[in-house]
């Protein structure tokens, strides 16, 4: 079914078939049945354009430590990742103490911020090659000098939460849109109030602008909901104008202010860099529609959180979903608390009932490349930090 033949039905039926067709299209759970080759597809995972083994300090991994602080996703991790690079030795770390007595000839270390990149096992890693975070964000990483100054290879997991956190992000859209935020309070305080759904505006998200800012893998996700929802789409992305159908338009980061005084709503998917560290500052804000929604899923340190605080307070932002604030957590007597309009989810919008078992096919899929010398999955380019 074509979006035009959706977009004659009802809304309440649009929304409702249109959101049917990306479940099963491209937010599908991934299952060990699901190949290598349709996971990379459907995650639009980048691959690189060299092999590994063109660096000057490759060689076949000797040992390969799994730093597994805590969790059930570990169990039985070992035995899979052994199975991609047969020779090497694989071992478990379950603390920071185990941890930095296991890499001290390690080849590889593989898991989940932030302890992937703390510099105590960063610096006791002195046959260290590359490090696989099992997360897209890797600031942390980047933080390290070691990690430039070695040019270790940094691999993430750009886009496989991408289907679930780009639906976080069109929830906060909508339930700004349609004043849920209001009634969710009054709900709360067994309220029926005429008087607040007169002063609270109603809008549509059909025929709106909306700007994703960083057309990555969670950007391109966010950007295909909302074309689908008929937003018209336009973005930013750093250096490259290549766009997908769905998207209108693609400027490069620079033309961000230009873009943001025409959008309607506003989703932040960049990286952490020091290029979009406070990026979101009191300038910017003053530069938005004062009926715009400004909504951030990526990391709260891009945004000057007094001045969004103001803009909010001041009437000159419609309103804010945040997943990220900065700090994490937001403290109790912050402002920002009290701002209206606006929506705080803590820090969990990569979190839903999906396996997850797509994270750890592509681990280990890059193992066994990074073992036969192949091109490796999501490199980070350390002199942009993603």
């Amino acid at each position: 079914m074509s979006i035009r033949t959706l977009r004659r039905a009802p809304a309440l039926l649009t929304v409702l078939a249109t959101f049917a067709v990306l479940a099963a299209t491209s937010a599908a759970p991934a299952a060990d049945t699901e190949s290598v080759s349709d996971i990379i597809a459907r995650v639009r995972v980048p691959e690189a354009s060299t092999p590994v083994r063109d660096r000057p300090r490759w060689r076949a991994p000797h040992k390969v430590v799994l730093l597994a602080f805590g969790g059930p996703a570990w169990s039985g991790r070992q035995e899979q990742f052994a199975s991609a690079a047969a020779g090497a030795h694989v071992v478990v770390a379950g603390n920071l103490e185990s941890a930095v007595s296991a890499v001290t000839d390690a080849d590889v270390i593989v898991g989940f911020n932030p302890e992937i990149c703390d510099t105590r096992i960063i610096d006791r890693a002195k046959e260290l090659r590359w490090i696989e975070s099992l997360a897209a964000g890797v600031e942390n990483c980047m933080a390290v000098p070691a990690v430039r100054r070695r040019n270790l290879l940094l691999t993430n997991m750009r886009g496989v939460d991408g289907a679930v956190i780009a639906e976080h992000a069109i929830a906060l859209a909508l339930a700004l849109a349609h004043g849920l935020d209001v009634f969710a309070a009054d709900t709360a305080h067994g309220t029926w109030s005429r008087e607040h759904a007169g002063r609270t505006a109603i809008e549509a998200l059909e025929g709106k602008t909306m700007l994703v800012v960083g057309l990555g893998g969670i950007g391109t996700e966010v950007a295909l909901r909302a074309h689908a929802l008929g937003m018209k789409v336009v973005a930013t992305r750093d250096g490259d104008r290549t766009r997908p159908d769905f998207v209108s338009y693609v400027g490069l980061s620079d033309e961000l202010p230009t873009l943001a005084k025409s959008a309607d709503i506003i989703v932040s998917a960049v990286p952490l860099t020091p290029a979009t560290t406070g990026m979101y500052d009191a300038k910017f804000f003053a530069l938005v529609k004062p009926s715009a929604y400004f909504i951030n899923v990526a990391r709260g340190k891009s945004v000057v959180t007094a001045a969004l605080t103001s803009a909010l307070t001041e009437r000159r932002l419609a309103g804010a979903g945040l997943d990220v604030v900065d700090p994490e957590p937001l403290p109790p007597d912050d402002p920002l608390w009290h701002a209206p309009r606006v929506i705080i989810t803590p820090h969990i919008s990569a979190r839903s009932d999906l396996p997850g078992e797509a994270r750890w096919i592509l681990a280990r899929e890059n193992l066994r490349r990074y073992a036969a010398g192949e091109r490796m999955l999501s490199v980070v380019d350390l002199s942009r930090g993603y």
